[in-house]
């Protein structure tokens, strides 16, 4: 019995740490079990958010099988949530039905990112890891208009190098995709000449057309799994850019407005994504979806074409039928976490994190959980503590991620190259302060100087840039690595997945824990040893 003041300090300290540390800690939230269905595009981002917040006593189920079928599912109340790279279309391409079929909802920005063109391409017994290609030739291969690896617009946009004569599969998704809406969107809006042809008509679908040598894939994982395969050799296809990057896989850097091939990074995301426009006509059931015109056009030569971001849909409604207190609050715990501290993960998953305007708008939809049932609790949820790399709570009107990008390497530009560094390692792609290394397979420049990369016009690439300062990189007496010079983008990524202030209070309440325990520890010995003196 001695020993009980130190056991129930102990066990308060506990206690309290494992309040503190859930979102929302100023109360104690009843959770109860939601479950989502919809986009493989952030299917994995979200799969990792969900085991993040297990710890926390919440429970978040999440099946893919593509935004289609998360829209459906939502539609008909068999789920809670559903996620999709595009909104509810009314009458989809093929004739159906594509509405919530009367349920309220909300559009919520969940995660930003790239759609990647991942292939497997060999000369001899080699991996090609460094390929480029111009929006138009993408265009041109997924319509079946380029169909050997050996075309000479592909010879072109790989300054003179030329690649095996063999044919091309592109590998395309067989279920209803938001990634196939993305990428047919950017084709319709970019290349309607090509794309419009062969679709049949203008606009996106969701469900790309099989023909030629296409090969039909449900779900992001088993394109990639196509694409790495044993039979793979000559095959490309589109996923969103964590499925090459968490295969250790190449990508495509893609032809943008400036005159740089680039590959979806996060910095180069960020970067595209400031031209987004957003819906912002709260009456329109559209509110909050993207306009990515100026995104597909930004002449920014660390921006990647081809960047984007998914939704959350959430039911809103005062009486939906599937919803409680306790999912409500499951829910919006969930999504803050998700906007926040979850966040920080992006990059290191091949995503990128969301700008502060669309976390902003993210936390005006989960109010609207509340404004469905006053019981859900929402305090303590302010923008200006909130754990997101891409911006300063004292200073929302910088987007720190776009800031500090570091700008594309010399040989990353059209007429120069290709660079000899490989894609798909979620790394920057610059001269580190010095020349980039040059591609072994580039013929050498006239006059036998060998394969060395030129330099862009105008002196030069752009400078670098450490992207953890946002300073231009000093040179160093030796040729320094991507490596050396750049930090990961993954040490972003640091946090815990608690706030600031929640993590301050914690570290107080064991800070005093830390110096009160061994007082207390002590007392409890001494009176042990009065009754039977000196042990």
């Amino acid at each position: 019995m001695n020993r009980l003041p130190a056991r129930l300090l102990l066990s308060l300290l506990v206690s309290l740490s494992c309040v503190l540390a859930m979102p929302g800690a100023s109360h104690a939230a009843v959770y109860a079990q939601i479950e989502g269905t919809g986009s493989t595009w952030s299917q994995l981002i979200v799969e990792q958010w969900i085991a993040d917040v297990d710890a926390n006593g919440m429970k978040v189920v999440y099946t893919g099988g593509g935004s289609s079928k998360g829209r459906k599912d939502f539609s008909q109340k068999s789920t809670d949530f559903a996620i999709s790279e595009i909104p509810y279309q009314g009458t989809d391409e093929q004739g159906n039905a594509d509405t919530s079929n009367g349920r309220e909802y909300s559009y919520l920005p969940i995660v930003a990112g790239g759609t990647a063109f991942t292939y497997q391409l060999k000369i001899g017994d080699k991996p090609v890891r460094n390929l480029r290609l111009s929006g138009e030739t993408i265009a041109k291969i997924f319509t079946n208009k380029i169909t050997n690896w050996s075309d000479p617009a592909i010879t072109k946009d790989n300054n003179g190098r030329a690649l095996p004569s063999l044919d091309i599969t592109p590998v395309v998704r067989a279920d209803g995709s938001g990634t196939t809406a993305q990428f047919t969107t950017w084709m319709d809006k970019e290349f309607p000449s090509v794309w419009r042809p062969f679709f049949g008509r203008s606009g996106l679908t969701s469900y790309y057309p099989r023909k030629g040598r296409a090969i039909a894939q449900a779900g992001s994982d088993q394109v990639m799994n196509t694409i790495s395969g044993f039979a793979g050799n000559g095959t490309i296809g589109y996923v969103e850019y964590s499925y090459p990057v968490n295969k250790d896989y190449p990508v495509v850097k893609v032809l943008n407005k400036a005159g740089y091939f680039v590959e979806p990074t996060d910095y180069n995301v960020a970067v595209a994504l400031t031209k987004a426009k957003i819906n912002r006509d709260k009456s329109s059931a559209l509110y909050l979806t993207q306009i990515l015109d100026g995104v597909y056009r930004n002449a920014d030569p660390r921006a990647y074409p081809v960047s984007s971001y998914s939704y959350m849909v959430i039911p809103t409604g005062k009486t939906d039928s599937r919803m409680t207190t306790a999912k409500r609050q499951t829910l919006a715990d969930f999504l803050y976490y998700s906007l926040c501290s979850g966040q920080t993960k992006a990059g290191d998953f091949g995503y990128s994190p969301l700008p502060v305007n669309l976390v902003q708008a993210g936390f005006e939809q989960i109010g609207k959980l509340k404004q469905a049932d006053p019981a859900v609790n929402l305090s303590n949820r302010d923008v200006r503590s909130c754990n997101n790399p891409t911006f300063d709570g004292k200073n929302l009107n910088k987007n720190k991620l776009a800031e500090v990008a570091p700008q594309p390497a010399a040989c990353d530009k059209t007429g120069a190259g290709p660079c000899g560094t490989e894609t798909g390692q979620n790394k920057p792609s610059t001269d580190g302060g010095g020349a980039a290394t040059p591609d072994a397979n580039t013929p050498a420049a006239p006059g036998g100087g060998g394969a060395a990369a030129p330099s862009a016009p105008g002196g030069g690439a752009p400078p670098a840039v450490d992207p953890a300062t946002g300073e231009v990189a000093a040179p160093t007496g030796d040729t320094a690595t991507a490596e050396e010079v750049y930090a990961n983008p993954t040490e972003l990524a640091a946090e815990r997945p608690i706030d600031s202030k929640t993590f301050g209070w914690l570290a107080a309440v064991l800070a005093v824990g830390i110096v009160v325990l061994p007082g207390v520890y002590a007392a409890s010995l001494r009176r042990r040893r009065r009754p039977g003196g000196a042990r």
